[in-house]
């Protein structure tokens, strides 16, 4: 009972507080962009909301929980990919005045064709990160109360798509800078209460534990070193194209405004990878048995404090552990549906949708549709490891449209629609071969589980080859002019 109220009460709080959004979005550009007037800070604790999905606070702790102290490199990568988005992204992406990617893709290249591609690959990667955060949401009801799977699919998507459709990227805004601070506590104080008992029955020491029971793996893949490597290129590469984390740096006012939010982001997503590996850990001790394969794993989070705990003390842990992760599953959903919407609409509604606030309502009821659907279905991979699949077509695509796009002058329309047609097939291929589950064990298994260490090479290698074969983009001097010159200076940056 007490799991419940705690769903209830953070949908209601969701919705609460995404009505105080509401009040505030009257034009097309708040529900879009926030009318670019987010701060730093505020702006950094949304995306912190949103970028904690239900991977990162249930799929982590399960993947060390059942392959063993290698799954750390997933709460790095995490992390260490916003020091790329850092260096690289954030300043140059915020100054070309855009709304979405495929608006960037035709501002600097100038192409229709290059910009339908990128509204595809948009759609297709959020979808795909989607697809997770309802799985998660009918996981995490169904083991807290028993309830269908599909109940906590069905409440997920009515939340987001309420939410969303009310106030659009102003209101999610509130939502997702509340939700990542109920999330960092909902995951914190359990760890407190289990840390005390694992003291308390004579605790065994960090050492004794990585060697007897954290780093020999009782699961794991085939070729651990390529897919350890893969990984952490497709983190580290694939946090840049992700669409819901690139259109919060349209939200903020300025170049250096995004440069500030993004350090902050590092921050606080660094102090939450805290806490996942330690539940991973103590699952080890006191929950070997739960061991299975899947995402059955990602529920252990939610049984460990009952184990642990007794009563009432076990079950009001698994019901704040519950609301955490249903406050995930909410705020990024919520992410990925103001990024597909703002896509749905701008580049595939036609006559008076387009580009309005109508049309963005539709294309978030849309946006859901999809992968609620196929989150029905089920799919024999975890949730982090489904997540990394969206890393890893966000750094096949996107990643080499950005960098290319950003810093170097010889991209040209040819090259750009070229390097996004093979890297979004090759991992798109990928992808659906290992979430249905075609493929088991040896290299093939390996190499489309983990496809970013050879999907973003060829995507980089075939963009360039074709650039240096094709005709430059006319007028490329003065975008790269817009895209690097300080906020200072009085350039046409778009609307």
């Amino acid at each position: 009972m007490s799991s419940w109220i705690a769903v209830i009460g953070v949908c209601a709080a969701t919705l609460g507080v995404g009505a105080l959004g509401l009040r505030l979005s009257r034009t097309t550009s708040d529900f879009y962009v926030a009318s670019r007037m987010v701060s730093p800070r505020w702006n950094a604790s949304a995306i912190g909301g949103e970028y904690i999905s239900g991977a990162s606070f249930l799929g982590v702790a399960g993947l060390i929980f059942a392959t063993g102290s290698d799954m750390l490199w997933y709460s790095i990568g995490y992390t260490a990919g916003y020091l790329v988005l850092l260096a690289l992204v954030a300043a140059p992406l915020r100054r070309s005045g855009a709304y979405t990617l495929p608006d960037f893709a035709e501002i600097r290249l100038r192409s229709a064709g290059v910009r339908r591609v990128t509204a595809v690959l948009v759609v297709g990667i959020g979808w795909l990160y989607l697809l997770p955060q309802f799985l998660g949401a009918g996981l995490a009801l169904r083991t807290a109360t028993g309830a269908p799977g599909w109940v906590g699919t069905a409440i997920a998507v009515l939340v987001v798509v309420a939410n969303v459709t009310a106030g659009g990227m102003r209101s999610v805004t509130f939502v997702q800078a509340f939700q990542y601070w109920f999330k960092l506590t909902a995951i914190a104080l359990p760890v407190v209460l289990l840390l005390i008992v694992w003291h308390h029955d004579g605790g065994t020491s960090p050492g004794a534990v990585a060697g007897r029971v954290w780093s020999e793996p009782l699961s794991g893949g085939d070729h651990p070193v390529y897919r350890t490597y893969s990984l952490l290129l497709a983190l580290l590469f694939g946090t840049m194209g992700l669409p819901h984390v690139l259109v919060r740096l349209y939200t903020n006012p300025d170049g250096q405004a995004a440069r500030r939010t993004v350090l902050t982001v590092i921050a606080l997503i660094g102090g939450f990878y805290l806490f996942p590996p330690v539940y991973g850990a103590l699952g080890r001790i006191y929950a070997g048995d739960l061991l299975t394969s899947g995402t059955e794993n990602d529920a252990m989070m939610l049984l460990l404090p009952g184990r642990m705990l007794g009563e009432p003390w076990g079950d009001l842990a698994t019901a704040l552990l519950t609301a955490g992760a249903f406050a995930a599953f909410l705020s990024t959903s919520s992410g990925l549906t103001i990024s597909v919407a703002g896509v749905l609409s701008q580049d595939l509604l036609r006559g008076r949708w387009r580009a309005s606030v109508s049309g963005f309502r539709i294309g978030a009821a849309l946006a859901v549709l999809i992968p609620a659907v196929l989150s029905l279905l089920g799919v024999r991979t975890g949730l982090a490891d489904t997540v990394t699949l969206a890393f890893a077509l966000a750094a096949s695509t996107f990643c080499p449209l950005l960098v290319l796009g950003i810093w170097w002058r010889g991209l040209t329309r040819a090259g750009a629609l070229a390097g996004l047609v093979v890297g979004g097939l090759l991992a798109s291929t990928a992808v659906l071969l290992t979430v249905w589950g075609t493929v088991d064990g040896g290299w093939p298994s390996a190499l489309l589980g983990q496809p970013a260490a050879w999907t973003v090479p060829s995507a980089f290698a075939v963009m360039m080859l074709v650039s240096r074969l094709t005709r430059r983009t006319p007028g490329v001097n003065t975008i790269m002019v817009r895209l690097h010159a300080p906020e200072s200076l009085d350039l046409d940056r778009g609307d």
